[in-house]
C-alpha cells in the first residue's frame, strides 16, 4: 500500500552536493611504538611481575586499531614474564551471552589465534557491595579471584546517556563491562541524573577490591583515527580520565550545518556508538537533557541502514522518524531488546515508520514537516556519526556552506 498521495510520491527531491567538513588532523603515526613506549615507563612496567596472570578487559565497539593495541599490550606483558589472557568486557552486549560476546570479540579481530593468548567470556560475577544510593556493584569472578592484575583497555569518549567529568572509558569498562550482564543491569538502575556519581563510586569500590594495576586509555580524533594511547595507573584512573575527557571534547566531530529540515543517516550500529549514533553530535536523545557540544536543530530524521558489525542490534532506532524495509528486515530483536532491557530504556528500540526505500522515506519526512518552506528544503545526509569528514547537503544550504570557512564545497553528488 503506498504511503503517499501520487503528487507527494512524485515530488522532485532537491539536488544534493558533497561537502567536506574540516577538523584537526593530528593522530598517532606509530600506534605500536606508542604502546611500547608506555610499557617502557617504570611506573607501568614495575607493576608487572614474572608469572603474574593478567586479565585484559576488552570489548568496546568501533575502536580504530583495537586489535593492534591489544596485541601489542599482550606482547609487552609477555616480555615482562606475565601470563595474559583476554576477558570479554561489554556488559549486556552480544545479547548478554558468553557465545554472543565471544562472537563480538572475534569480529574485532580479538581471537586466540590473532592474539596468542586465551580469549574468554563469562557471566560469573561477584557482588562487591553497594553505592551510597543502594546500587549493587558486581565484578567478574575470574578477574577478582584468579587474576593477579587487571587491565581495562578502552576508548575515552563522551557518553550517549549522561554528562559528568567521567563518562565512557576505563572506569565504565571496570564497572559495566566487567560487571557483565548482571552488573550492567544493576548499575543501570541508577537514574541518569546521578549516573556519573554512581560510576565513580562503583569504580572506587572495584579499585579497593581488585588489583587494577593500570588501564590503557585510547582516544580518537574527529576522523576516527588513533590520537592517543596512554597507560594510566589505577590509583590515578579517575583523575586522569576526567582530564582526558576534556581533551576528547576538543577532538570530537561536529555536524556544522546549524538548521536541518531532514537529516538522512546511512547507518547506525553498536560499533559506531553505544547508542547506535552519538546524541552529542546530533543533539537528539531520549535521555540526555544537555549537550556539551554545539548541536544542530533537526526537524525529522531518516535511517537507511545498519552497520554490518552491529549484527542487527539497532539500539537507537527509536529516535528516528522513518526507516526503510531493508532496516526492518535486518533487525535482531533479541539482541536489541536484551541491550535495552538492561539499560532500562525501551524507547530506544521502538521501530519508526517503515518506508519502502530511501526516496520514499525522504518524501515522507518532507510531507510531515510543519511550518517549513517546502520550496527551500534543508536536507543533509551523513554516513554515520563516526564519519563526518564528508557530508551531503541540498542546494538551499550552499549559502551556509560558503559562509563557513570550515566547510568546503566539493561538487554535486
Amino acid at each position: 500500500m503506498p504511503l503517499l498521495l501520487e503528487e507527494d510520491a512524485r515530488r522532485e527531491l532537491p539536488r544534493m552536493y558533497r561537502v567536506r567538513q574540516n577538523f584537526p588532523t593530528d593522530h598517532l603515526e606509530d600506534v605500536e611504538g606508542t604502546v611500547r613506549a608506555q610499557f617502557a615507563r617504570e611506573e607501568i612496567r614495575s607493576r608487572v611481575k614474572p608469572g603474574m596472570r593478567v586479565a585484559l578487559g576488552v570489548g568496546s565497539r568501533g575502536i580504530r586499531n583495537l586489535s593492534v593495541i591489544v596485541r601489542c599490550v599482550v606482547e609487552e606483558l609477555k616480555k615482562l614474564g606475565a601470563e595474559p589472557f583476554i576477558m570479554g568486557a561489554m556488559g549486556s552486549h552480544g545479547g548478554g551471552t558468553v557465545e554472543g560476546q565471544l562472537q563480538v570479540l572475534h569480529t574485532y579481530g580479538i581471537t586466540q589465534e590473532a592474539m596468542g593468548v586465551p580469549v574468554l567470556a563469562s557471566n560469573d560475577v561477584v557482588l562487591l557491595g553497594e553505592t551510597s544510593r543502594g546500587i549493587q556493584v558486581y565484578f567478574d569472578k575470574m578477574c577478582l579471584e584468579e587474576a593477579d592484575l587487571v587491565i581495562p583497555i578502552n576508548r575515552v569518549k563522551l557518553h550517549t546517556d549522561f554528562v559528568d567529568n567521567i563518562q565512557s572509558g576505563m572506569c565504565k569498562m571496570l564497572v559495566i563491562g566487567l560487571g557483565h550482564h548482571r552488573g550492567c543491569t544493576a548499575v543501570h538502575q541508577a537514574d541518569f541524573s546521578y549516573f556519573g556519581d554512581t560510576l565513580k563510586e562503583a569504580t572506587r569500590l572495584i579499585l579497593s577490591r581488585a588489583n587494577v594495576g593500570f588501564g590503557v586509555a585510547i582516544m580518537e580524533n574527529a576522523y576516527d583515527q588513533t590520537l592517543l594511547v596512554e597507560a594510566v595507573p589505577g590509583e590515578r584512573m579517575l583523575e586522569r580520565e576526567a582530564q582526558l575527557l576534556e581533551l576528547c571534547r576538543k577532538n570530537m566531530p561536529l555536524l556544522m550545518i546549524p538548521d536541518i529540515d531532514v537529516l538522512v543517516v546511512e547507518q547506525i550500529g553498536k560499533d559506531i556508538s553505544g547508542n547506535g549514533f552519538d546524541p552529542n553530535i546530533l543533539g537528539k536523545s531520549l535521555l540526555l537533557h544537555e549537550f556539551v557540544l554545539p548541536v544542530p536543530r533537526i526537524n525529522r530524521m531518516v535511517l537507511l541502514g545498519l552497520s554490518e558489525a552491529t549484527h542487527g542490534n539497532a539500539v537507537g532506532i527509536g529516535i528516528f522518524d522513518i526507516t526503510t524495509r531493508k532496516v526492518f528486515e535486518q533487525l535482531d530483536l533479541e539482541a536489541m531488546y536484551a541491550n535495552d532491557i538492561a539499560l532500562g530504556c525501551l524507547d530506544d528500540c521502538k521501530i519508526p515508520l517503515v518506508a519502502e526505500d530511501e526516496a520514499e522515506a525522504v518524501r515522507v519526512a518532507i510531507k510531515v514537516l510543519r511550518g517549513n518552506d517546502l520550496s527551500r528544503l534543508k536536507i543533509v545526509k551523513i554516513r554515520d556519526t563516526l564519519h563526518l569528514g564528508e557530508i551531503q547537503v541540498s542546494e538551499d544550504l550552499l549559502d551556509v556552506v560558503k559562509a563557513d570557512p570550515r566547510l568546503e564545497l566539493m561538487g554535486p553528488v
